[in-house]
């Protein structure tokens, strides 16, 4: 018997919403399509029977596949398929995970796996947001528990208009871009860059944003009432009563000892020997090692927020709005572009500068079609920051979502490129971590740019806040540590200026904030920008005059773009010559505008003046290094430029009397000459006797 096809629409902002389930994809737990525009992306849900023996924690995964199939594209490369996960696929499948994790079951073990794939794309709309709300949708209609649904859209800024899901036009033009995600009982996750806009003005198109997604919220019930199957009891994995009850009677002093130590590796080690303490006393008595590491984990995590709420004591002893102490240093490394290095408490990152040209540029193959990235910044995050030991491959999920929030961070003060003609890219390397080493990244990049002698608009630096809210009770920390994120119920992290907010990042371990709560998460996290601001102007208030010596050196200038085919040359043999004799770089534009690079000024120069030769029209008077071609007995052949040549007649030579014009020149000879002038057929007459009995030389 075939399923019935369900199909729902709804306005939402400029387009409808599709949501349909029934006709693709019927083998999986859910499937739901959701189409925008000419935007459609599958979204599949599936959960494993069985656990997995001795597991102890929950198995989600979240991927997604943009199929170049869906722009009318074959994918470029020598297998002509899609293969590993771009950035961008990467950074979808996180924005899916993140507002969805927490609301699982807690205790279910079960492997869960949503998989979204993009499977047409118009070119004008994202489809992560439909991967996002098809996410919830395949989730609250499949059997698998799940405390949905939730939704999600895209707010900018345009014109000083809030725009609901805007295209890749809009957003070009915005000064501020909010991916807010919500349930009926508040926010659960945001995603935001913006131009250094203010707090009030980020807090309205959140609450823009939270309005317009009660519809599709509504939607998504419905879809469940007419559509969607029994949840099914799963096993979860939850501490018996009377196994928690004596993990605390063994472990609820020595934890109190434990938390009174200031160093995190300190805790964990001892932490870790009480685990084993308590593995030798319990499993004997036939309870599974697994169970009382859960079982202890439990009882900290209780006993860190009972002391923050009862006692108003965070681990390491600081106020709820106290930053740990912060040190900034510059140019530590003695041969880069750039660099900087920041400490907050016992995270600390390196940050390096590297300038290019704009040959370095990035090119993406996106969806949307091919761009070029001029400013790149990537987060490196190696074990023994954590004081542990680990296969060391390429960056995982995370490091590319850190370096991607970083990135977001920096952007709006970094100088266009008609300011400042380079490819930029900054790499921080995480060297301790414990707690908000993303924010860490931002401060030290913005050091390190400005170290480079990048002319940012100004410094840019970061905090994060966590969240432990019981009931109607909340306590907002600033600043928090590796263990508070862990135990906590929020991981906020807030980047800007002095003038405004350039990122944030909202991740929660509940299942929703207020606006009201976030309004007051957003005005203590500026309270700790400026604090973290201020320090970092001890190390350097402005950028920095002069680039290193070591960094390359572009030149600008311009050339008439019909003179742009004739520069490159068949080929591109002339400008392939430029690059071979000079070695340097020479990117040209549509536009006639031409950068060349090197990190010598004298081959800049030397580029500068072969292309000169070959793009500026011919002046009479003007003084030329020419190549000798050919010989006659009337003179010589010499070229100017790659496509126009001139002739030096033997009486221009010398003033003295010159019988053979061999005994003053040879093919191959390079000397100065004047242009004398240009007759009415084109051709150009030199004299080297002029040139030479010039002034100017």
């Amino acid at each position: 018997m075939m399923q019935s096809i369900t199909n729902l629409k709804e306005k939402f902002g400029n387009n409808e919403l599709v949501l349909e389930t029934g006709k693709i994809a019927k083998q999986a737990n859910g499937s739901v399509t959701v189409q925008y525009g000419g935007t459609v992306v599958l979204v599949t849900a599936c959960m494993s029977r069985d656990i997995r023996e001795n597991q102890d924690f929950f198995p989600l995964t979240v991927e997604c596949q943009e199929k170049t199939y869906a722009a009318g594209r074959i994918p470029g490369g020598f297998f002509k398929r899609e293969g590993r996960p771009s950035e961008s696929e990467i950074l979808t499948a996180r924005l899916i995970d993140r507002p969805i994790r927490p609301l699982f079951p807690k205790g279910m073990l079960n492997e869960v796996q949503i998989m979204a794939m993009v499977l047409s794309s118009d070119g004008e709309n994202d489809p992560d947001i439909l991967a996002l709300i098809g996410a919830s949708a395949a989730l609250t209609i499949s059997d698998i528990p799940f405390g949905g649904p939730l939704a999600a859209c895209r707010v900018a800024r345009v014109d000083n208009q809030f725009v609901l899901n805007p295209t890749y036009a809009q957003l070009e033009k915005a000064d501020m871009e909010v991916i807010v995600s919500a349930n009926t009982k508040g926010v659960v996750m945001l995603e935001s860059k913006a131009k250094e806009v203010k707090e009030d003005d980020f807090l309205a198109a959140v609450n823009f944003g939270f309005e317009n997604l009660q519809c599709i919220l509504g939607m998504q019930e419905k879809f469940q009432k007419l559509c969607g199957k029994d949840k099914t009891v799963v096993e979860l994995k939850n501490v018996e009563p009377a196994l928690k009850e004596k993990i605390e009677e063994l472990a609820t002093e020595k934890l109190k000892e434990v938390y009174r130590l200031p160093k995190k590796e300190e805790r964990e080690e001892l932490v870790a020997l009480l685990l084993k303490d308590l593995e030798a006393k319990l499993v004997p008595e036939g309870n599974l090692a697994c169970d009382i590491k859960i079982g202890l984990e439990e009882v900290e995590k209780e006993q860190v927020r009972k002391n923050i709420f009862s006692e108003n004591v965070r681990i390491d002893g600081r106020g709820f709005k106290h930053i740990r102490p912060i040190q900034c240093e510059v140019s530590v490394l003695p041969r880069t572009h750039g660099s900087s290095l920041f400490t907050r408490g016992q995270t600390q990152s390196l940050a390096v500068t590297t300038l290019g040209t704009g040959q370095d540029e990035q090119l993406i193959e996106a969806l949307e079609g091919e761009k070029y990235k001029s400013f790149m910044l990537h987060y490196s995050f190696p074990p023994f920051s954590v004081g542990e030991t680990a296969p060391v491959r390429g960056p995982g999920r995370r490091e590319i979502g850190h370096g991607a929030l970083a990135e977001k961070a920096l952007l709006a003060v970094m100088p266009s490129k008609d300011k400042f003609p380079y490819t930029i890219r900054v790499v921080s390397e995480i060297l301790e971590s414990n707690g908000s080493s993303s924010m860490a990244s931002v401060c030290a990049a913005s050091l390190s740019l400005m170290d480079a002698g990048v002319p940012i608009k100004d410094s840019v630096g970061g905090v994060a806040l966590g969240l432990i809210k019981e009931d109607s009770k909340t306590v907002i920390l600033t600043d928090i540590t590796g263990l508070e994120d862990h135990f906590g119920d929020m991981d906020f992290k807030v980047a800007g200026t002095q003038t405004g907010i350039t990122a944030v990042q909202l991740d929660l371990k509940i299942d929703g904030i207020s606006l009201d709560l976030l309004k007051d998460c957003l005005l203590q996290s500026k309270e700790g920008r400026f604090i973290v601001l201020e320090r970092m102007r001890t190390a350097l208030v402005e950028p920095r005059e002069e680039l290193s010596t070591y960094a390359p050196r572009i030149e600008v200038i311009k050339v008439n773009t019909e003179k742009i085919g004739e520069l490159i040359g068949p080929g591109g043999k002339n400008i392939k010559a430029i690059i071979a004799a000079t070695g340097a770089s020479v990117d040209i534009k549509d536009d006639g505008t031409v950068l060349i690079g090197s990190n010598d000024a004298a081959k800049s120069q030397e580029a500068i003046k072969m292309i000169k030769a070959i793009t500026d029209d011919i002046e009479v008077g003007r003084i030329y290094t020419v190549k000798v071609k050919r010989l006659l007995n009337f003179g010589a052949i010499c070229e100017i430029s790659p496509r126009k040549d001139g002739m030096v007649r033997i009486s221009e030579f010398s003033d003295a009397f010159v019988k053979n014009i061999e005994d003053v020149v040879k093919v191959g000879d390079e000397i100065k000459v004047k242009v004398i002038g240009v007759d009415e057929m084109g051709r150009v007459n030199l004299s080297k006797k002029q040139a030479e009995q010039d002034p100017k030389q």
